[in-house]
């Protein structure tokens, strides 16, 4: 109970221990499981230290490890495929603190564009509506600056705009310094050039090296016939091409669309790490910790968490195992038929798709090892709960609720859930206040309809108890009033046996200076330095973020709702197409039939529709 509370440096400098020098990615999460940052290290326990300093850091570095509680962590086999994942978990996650791509909004890729006869190499950025073959997306424009520097020096397509190609009647400076064939002034003609842009397709897919090696043989002439200049060039081509090869380490050229699956079992305790591998990129992983019966081996503990993984989401076309499953063609059938096509199920023994599922079992081995340790804190956390609140045991689910309103609309009730495995988000629930309690801004009253709505149908549900649906623990944000209708309604309801505390902002609405409130018992502070009294807090902000998620959500909803949302047969595809063509609803309720006929979607019937309900309102 006097373990000094963790701050930022304190939870880092406690990952140390569970790290080693291998490269990787690395995620820090605030308290609300939000990624705050993601970075690459070529030595993730050199790097991660770095943070663990408690001073020394710029001030962004310093707020982002002031709100870090938790971290996660990726290996990989080299720093450029860390580079790479990192690029890809930026794109998708957009944490706040990496701020470096704040001018960077998409990721580049290189194009060879397919809009002219002789086609052009450049760097594209945003949607793929140009025809054409992208590849990519490369860390950084400077990363596909100096590809396309080192590509046309292989192969020579253009870079130019097709107004310059058009307007060329002499070869221009990228000819002379033989990075262009000039295509322009014909200097090759359109079956040559269409050789020199399927070798550099072939070559940025991965499926051939053969460019490479006749690049090493000619720089060995060159060499040997003493012409340096020549060798020095062609060996900068051969550099260039292998750093493009490099880029297939964690987007795998040979794999354009599979999930790896991988599982390691541990002192009975498992963890099954998913990686979604499409359009042959790397899109990210997932680690589950799925309950394990006593006994349960690797076979059993793969099969049942695919057959239950694809339950509500359709499959790859290519499935790798870690392990194998006892009822592998069974497995193949349900999946196929999920799918309406067939699905594969592999579990690769060399090449490419071996590596994939080695890097997947080898973060699920991390991951676990993280996971055990982090639950060994947690339950230590659930028993100082219970002694500091005189709890018969260390509870095993905590519910937290909180209300968020402004000044009575659209008002909200969140409850969210912890216990020994962190934050059960599954099991996250709102509550929209229908009573007048909202619309008067009451409190007690919204926290009266929010417990009556929970544990009525928790009786309806389950009044024998018999799922773990029923909680050990309430947490209330509020103090003596919020407790007492709370205690009221259970009493109403004959639950009489759940404890429940009130979470106060206490003095001068500090944090640290929380009171706690229980029915009849004085009210009682912990020590600012008490690590129970840190994860109090955790829980709390967390119901207040869920709360104030939900309603900023139903507010955005009510302020885009228009008259046309009571139109039966007016669905959100016609409601976009009546207001892109009459500008507002107050347009669309002037027109008249012919007006409204005239929009995509809009049938003679519909139009009639919508025209009466606007004259029936008058």
């Amino acid at each position: 109970m006097n373990e000094p509370v963790q701050t930022g440096h304190e939870v880092i400098q406690n990952y140390l221990k569970t790290l080693d020098g291998s490269p990787g990615v690395y995620r820090m999460l605030n308290a609300a499981s939000e990624v705050l940052y993601v970075g690459k290290a070529r030595n993730l326990k050199a790097r991660v230290s770095n943070y663990a300093r408690p001073s020394g850091h710029s001030g962004r570095i310093a707020r982002m490890i002031s709100e870090t509680v938790s971290m996660m962590f990726l290996t990989t086999r080299t720093e450029t495929e860390a580079l790479l994942l990192e690029q890809n978990l930026i794109k998708q996650l957009k944490p706040r603190y990496n701020v470096l791509l704040r001018d960077d909004k998409s990721f580049p890729n290189i194009l060879i564009s397919r809009e002219h006869a002789f086609p052009q190499l450049k760097k594209h950025r945003g949607k793929r509506t140009e025809k054409g073959s992208y590849f990519g997306p490369f860390a950084s424009a400077g990363a596909v600056n100096r590809t396309l520097n080192q590509l046309q020096k292989v192969f020579l397509l253009r870079n130019c705009t097709d107004a310059m190609f058009e307007s060329r009647t002499r070869p221009c400076l990228q000819y002379q310094i033989k990075r262009c064939a000039a295509p322009c002034t014909g200097r090759i003609d359109a079956a040559g050039y269409a050789t020199l842009v399927a070798d550099a397709e072939r070559f940025l897919q991965g499926k051939t090296t053969t460019v490479q090696s006749n690049l090493a043989a000619e720089m060995g002439a060159a060499s040997a016939a003493m012409e340096f200049e020549r060798a020095a060039a062609l060996r900068d081509r051969i550099k260039a091409l292998t750093q493009v090869q490099q880029s297939q380490g964690i987007n795998p050229a040979g794999v354009p669309e599979a999930d790896v699956i991988a599982l390691h079992l541990e002192g009975g305790q498992a963890c099954v790490q998913v990686f979604f591998i499409r359009a042959n990129q790397s899109w990210g992983n997932r680690d589950f910790y799925p309950r394990t019966g006593a006994g349960a081996d690797e076979a059993e503990i793969l099969e049942a968490f695919v057959a239950q993984f694809y339950d509500d989401k359709e499959p790859p076309r290519l499935i790798l195992l870690s392990h194998g499953v006892e009822n592998e063609d069974l497995l193949t059938d349900l999946l196929s038929e999920r799918a309406g096509r067939k699905v594969e199920i592999a579990i690769p023994q060399r090449g490419e798709k071996a590596e994939l599922v080695e890097n997947a079992v080898r973060n699920a081995r991390e991951s676990l090892a993280r996971k055990m340790s982090e639950s060994s804190t947690q339950n230590k956390l659930l028993a100082g709960l219970a002694e500091a609140f005189d709890l018969d045991s260390a509870p095993t689910r905590i519910e937290v609720y909180d209300n968020a309103h402004i000044q009575g609309s659209d008002a909200v009730g969140g409850m969210i859930v912890a216990g020994a495995e962190g934050f059960l988000k599954s099991q996250y629930r709102k509550f929209n206040i229908k009573s007048d309690a909202g619309k008067n801004s009451d409190d007690f009253g919204m926290m009266r309809e929010v417990m009556t709505r929970r544990f009525e149908r928790l009786l309806k549900e389950d009044p024998d108890r018999k799922s773990d649906a029923w909680p050990d623990l309430l947490l209330i944000d509020g103090g003596a009033g919020q407790v007492s209708a709370v205690g009221g309604i259970l009493a109403e309801l004959g639950v009489d046996d759940i404890a429940m505390v009130g979470v106060a902002k206490g003095i001068d609405r500090d944090a640290g200076k929380e009171e706690f409130y229980r029915q009849g018992m004085p009210v009682m502070a912990l020590q600012r330095n008490d690590p129970v009294l840190y994860f109090i807090q955790r829980l709390r902000d967390e119901a207040h973020r869920w709360a104030n998620g939900a309603h900023r959500a139903k507010r955005a909803k009510a302020v885009s709702a228009t008259p046309l949302d009571d139109i039966p047969g007016v669905g959100a595809v016609r409601k976009r197409a009546l207001l892109a063509h009459f500008g507002s609803a107050k347009a669309v309720s002037r027109a008249g039939v012919s007006d409204l006929m005239a929009v995509p979607g809009v049938s003679e019937a519909m139009a009639k529709a919508i025209s009466d309900f606007f004259s029936t309102k008058g």
